[in-house]
């Protein structure tokens, strides 16, 4: 479950935090990212919405972050994507300018 720890410490949020998101108590947090325990289907859920990512992801099962896209767009995509959701407003408008000059060449 090392996916969670990264997916929890990528949006900064500490364990306790999540456990409260959750419901669930701190060490379940835990024995998540130690992989002693596995989430249930709810919870999954949760952490898919909370983390904004699908649960094949969280689970490992699948390189791609975003399952709704998996057909439409390859990893690199993906990750371009999230790269661009982390970028503040002023930063967006500028690579948006730019892309749009790069495919007009």
């Amino acid at each position: 479950m090392n996916r969670i720890k990264e997916l929890r410490e990528e949006i900064g949020m500490t364990q306790v935090r999540l456990s409260i998101e959750l419901e669930v108590a701190q060490e379940t947090i835990s024995a998540y990212e130690q992989g002693k325990h596995y989430p249930s289907a709810v919870n999954l859920i949760k952490l898919s919405k909370i983390f904004s990512a699908s649960i094949d992801y969280i689970l490992g099962l699948s390189d791609c972050r975003y399952n709704s896209l998996n057909n439409r767009i390859s990893t690199n995509e993906a990750h371009i994507l999230l790269l661009y959701k982390q970028l503040p407003d002023n930063k967006k408008r500028l690579l948006e300018v730019y892309l749009k000059g790069l495919a007009v060449q």
